[in-house]
């Protein structure tokens, strides 16, 4: 039987900094978006279109980001999905549905804080869909920028190979469904609302990782327990930095008087409210976790440590007798009672064991182990 061997897997693990994950750190808290964004511009973008009312849907993929600038008066409901983000092509469906220069800079950055904004007759959300990595028990970050016009929404996102929008597009492809029947501020909630629900499914496989490093922990905690414990409270700051923003996110959608929603749509957004309210204080309740069980990881070391000293006390206070006994009768005096006694060599071993018995004795009378 052929096995294949990955040494590298194990190895990484006798340099400390690797155990602990440092890499992770600095990839969480380089985080600056004043810089100018160091992104890697994809060979190609990838446009869909879905211009539908309640009577008919249009799905295509355009070859580019000219073909969908007739949508824009189309007089039907459009959603324009840019998957992959090249400059030219950002600034060409930008200029042609009328979105702010400030806003275009916004799409283009890199590591953005989840906000909302209204300039020039368009509303304007960022905000980042999360997934979880199986593989390197990660939460992974993908940013995606939602525009709101009159009867469209453009989303543009950096991953062309996944996002969580399958459910959407299941239900603008059936007749009757309510998304086909309301205007693209109720697409607008249907996105937001289906990003915040993926949340809770990152959360919960973060969860499941928090009860097996804890059950561990109570088991047989070990500086590996401890890693965990320190790669986990790194997850729990990127659910928590991209979780709390979004949702001042949509109380700003709730809050807004813009013309491009609908009164009757905001009960809708104040659910997803009430959604992320949830999220941000699961994601607290996991934080609290992550710091008991550091505090539990370190009472039980101090547990084992005290565990180790008391045998040691003990046993330095039984093998005192016969350290003392020993030292009288090897002191270097011309007399000593019972030095020449046939019987001083068994009276001197019977004390060195029946005081320590006696000794034994006391201890478990008064619990002391």
């Amino acid at each position: 039987m052929n096995v294949k061997l990955h040494p590298e897997k194990y190895l990484r693990y006798l340099y400390l900094p690797n155990l602990f994950g440092t890499d992770r750190t600095k990839e969480i808290l380089q985080v600056n978006p004043t810089a100018a964004p160091e992104r890697i511009e994809p060979d190609e973008v990838h446009v869909f279109v879905y211009d539908y009312n309640a009577d008919i849907i249009e799905e295509r993929q355009m070859k580019n980001t000219e073909e969908c600038f007739p949508y824009k008066n189309s007089n039907r409901n459009s959603w324009i999905n840019v998957d992959g983000l090249r400059k030219v092509d950002v600034e060409s469906i930008s200029n042609h549905y009328g979105i702010h220069l400030l806003i275009q800079e916004d799409i283009l950055s890199v590591g953005q804080r989840p906000k909302m904004d209204e300039v020039e007759g368009v509303l304007f959300c960022i905000l980042n869909m999360l997934y979880f990595n199986e593989q390197k028990k990660t939460v992974e970050t993908e940013q995606i920028s939602l525009v709101l016009g009159p009867d469209y929404v453009i989303s543009f996102q950096e991953d062309a190979s996944r996002d969580v929008f399958d459910p959407l597009r299941h239900k603008l492809k059936t007749p009757k469904s309510q998304i086909r029947q309301r205007s693209a501020d109720y697409l607008l909630y249907s996105m937001i609302d289906m990003i915040v629900d993926n949340y809770f499914l990152v959360m919960e496989k973060l969860g499941e990782q928090i009860e097996a490093v804890e059950e561990e922990v109570v088991r047989s905690s070990n500086k590996r327990s401890l890693a965990k414990i320190n790669q986990l409270k790194k997850e729990m700051i990127v659910l928590k930095r991209n979780i709390a923003p979004v949702r001042d996110l949509v109380n700003g959608i709730i809050r807004s008087e813009s013309d491009l929603l609908n009164e009757r749509t905001t009960k809708y957004f104040k659910d997803v409210y009430d959604h992320i309210v949830q999220a941000h204080d699961l994601s607290e309740n996991y934080r609290d976790m992550m710091m008991s069980m550091q505090d539990l990881y370190l009472n039980n070391v101090n547990l084992r440590l005290n565990e180790v000293m008391k045998l040691m006390a003990i046993v330095t206070c039984l093998l005192a007798p016969a350290t003392v006994i020993g030292g009288i009768f090897g002191m270097n005096f011309e007399t000593i009672p019972y030095l020449h006694n046939q019987y001083g060599f068994w009276i001197a071993v019977g004390l060195m064991l029946i005081i320590p018995a006696a000794m034994i004795y006391i201890f478990k009378k008064r619990k002391w182990f």
